[in-house]
């Protein structure tokens, strides 16, 4: 195992021999400064490896020594509030170890091995315990329960179990077979965490977003594609649902954007407070970070390490919310490794496996009965943005991602123009889980939430078709009926679909702000049709205070939401 020598180098991928024994995706460290690299093919003695870190100065003939073990990360207490790169690193200690650049071959704990945390065990001795089972709980941060698991594949007869402050590292207790049981444990990123079963997906995952909730929901242990070109604002999205979602934990990977969007995002997000704890969003956040100047072997497995976190955490019985920005740099990192292994090209250079690899990770999205006991139920709700070239929708990442997708929240640079937020095109988006969910609104919200997002559904597609009439032969040639249409459907796109991020009422809509605003749009297109049948001219139907009472509806106090919701139909009605 030690005699193994650099014999080929091509960018990010080396290739070494002899390699007897060698395992596909084991880790291994290349050259004098031991960089993290992982075996990614085997033939006869010798292996390629895809080098995690800049290869520059590496020669033929340094040694590569083999590890034994995949990429895995340590879970456990400590992972909330942190800042990991692509394979696991903190970059706050690495960069206390090594300054603002990372050191050839630097190494880091993913956890802090010399916190001490305080452990309530749950189980007493002689239990029989499996993985899943819930040996005990830290309270990591306020409001936080963190529960302390038996890792997966690890079962037996608890012969010991202790109270109190304990490292990573300390045992809290032990099986009768002399097996240890610690506050936290590893786990290979590119294999997903086993569940006890998957359930149905027929809970929304509310965004606070109206166009997302309203239009285009998505399920509690879905995942939705957000394709959109520079400047659409798909980060913009991503720490607003971050920030309101209906989420325990948000996991956010940055994978391969700039790096100065990735400073943005990281000052950004400490400053963002959760409005239902009054708690920094960092307090149930992990943020993993690899900018585009960091190696694409990283960037590749980043998306995993994520999912992994995710896993994790819903495993204790927590949804959350993984956010990928963007699926397209991963990609574009797959895409360069495939080349250097010369592996025969797809579409557009893509490796042929890049929808299979892509519909791998989105299956990592779920909600499920976690294993073990207590009985636990949890989610992961994956959020993916693709930043297609020149916002070409047909390129093939985002068409991948549309195979695999449940939602697409496509993006439109006319309406990012407008200051229109969020910039979603409604003609071009879609929801297959809208059906599932019905029923949960129709019991939670309003009976007619499903009625009410058909009829304005079809709203906006008559306008649409009113509008490209209208630029042929002008507004005023229209019948008033169609003018009504265009009118009400303009209000419904500014009052209803937009958001303002800076109004501490309007950022984030509760599922039954949003039934009031939509019943009350139906009530204008209602009245305004009623007037037209009286012989009521378009001139004398009041669409501006129609919409001056929308606007107030969306704008009034939670308290005071029911009152206000009366008061516009109450104007609404008495338009004409």
């Amino acid at each position: 195992m030690s005699g193994a020598r650099i014999t080929r180098i091509a960018g990010a991928l080396v290739e070494a021999a002899p390699l007897p024994g060698a395992a596909l995706y084991e880790l291994a460290r290349v050259g004098e400064r031991r960089l993290m690299a992982e075996i990614v093919r085997v033939h006869g003695q010798s292996g390629t490896l895809q080098v995690y870190e800049d290869t520059n100065g590496l020669t033929l003939g340094e040694p590569v020594e083999r590890e034994g073990d995949t990429l895995s990360v340590m879970l456990g207490p400590g992972l909330l509030g942190g800042v990991l790169d692509g394979v696991g690193r903190p970059l706050a200690r690495v960069a206390e170890q090594f300054g603002d650049f990372i050191a050839p071959g630097a190494t880091a704990p993913t956890l802090d091995e010399s916190v001490k945390w305080r452990f309530t065990p749950v189980v007493e001795r002689g239990a029989d315990v499996r993985g899943g089972d819930v040996l005990g709980t830290i309270d990591e941060r306020p409001g936080f329960v963190h529960r302390v698991m038996v890792p997966p594949g690890v079962a037996g007869r608890v012969k010991e179990i202790r109270a109190g402050a304990f490292t990573i590292a300390e045992p809290v207790g032990a099986l009768e077979d002399g097996t240890p049981l610690r506050l936290a444990h590893r786990w290979p990123v590119r294999h997903a965490r086993p569940a006890a079963a998957r359930l149905p997906g027929n809970r929304p995952f509310i965004t606070g977003q109206r166009v997302f909730d309203f239009l285009f929901p998505v399920a509690e242990g879905g995942s939705a594609a957000v394709p959109g070109g520079f400047g659409t604002g798909k980060t913009i999205i991503e720490q607003s649902l971050a920030k309101y979602a209906e989420a325990d934990i948000v996991v956010y990977v940055g994978c391969g954007e700039r790096g100065n969007e990735m400073t943005e995002v990281l000052s950004e997000f400490p400053k963002l407070i959760d409005t239902r704890t009054g708690r920094p969003v960092m307090d149930r956040a992990v943020l993993i970070v690899n900018t585009s100047n960091m190696p694409v072997a990283a960037r590749e497995t980043s998306i995993y390490l994520g999912a992994t976190v995710a896993e994790f955490y819903r495993d204790m019985g927590y949804r959350v919310a993984l956010m990928v920005d963007s699926a397209s740099r991963w990609a574009e990192a797959l895409r360069e490794l495939a080349a250097r292994l010369q592996e025969m090209p797809g579409e557009e250079g893509y490796p042929t496996t890049l929808a299979s690899r892509l519909g791998a990770f989105f299956e990592r999205a779920g909600r499920v009965t976690a294993a073990g006991t207590p009985a636990r139920e949890g989610a992961v709700t994956i959020i993916g943005a693709i930043s297609p070239p020149g916002g070409d929708f047909s390129e093939p990442v985002t068409q991948s991602a549309l195979r695999v997708s449940g939602a697409l929240w496509a993006l439109d640079p006319s309406l990012a123009h407008q200051r229109h937020f969020p910039a979603v095109d409604w003609d071009t988006s879609y929801s297959l889980y809208a059906s599932a969910l019905a029923p949960w609104f129709a019991r939670e919200v309003g009976s007619d939430w499903d009625e009410l997002r058909r009829s304005l559904t079809a709203l906006l597609q008559r306008e649409r078709e009113l509008r490209d009439i209208a630029a042929l032969v002008g507004p005023e040639a229209l019948e008033d009926r169609d003018r009504l249409t265009m009118a009400v459907a303009r209000v419904v796109r500014e009052v209803i679909l937009r958001q303002n991020a800076y109004h501490p009422v309007d950022c984030a809509s509760t599922a039954q702000r949003t039934h009031a605003l939509a019943f009350t749009a139906r009530e204008i297109v209602r009245a305004g049709e009623a007037a037209l049948a009286k012989g009521t001219p378009m001139s004398r139907i009041d669409i501006a205070g129609a919409e001056r009472a929308l606007a107030a509806l969306r704008d009034a106090p939670e308290a005071e939401l029911a009152a206000a919701r009366d008061a516009a139909l109450a104007a609404v009605r008495g338009m004409a």
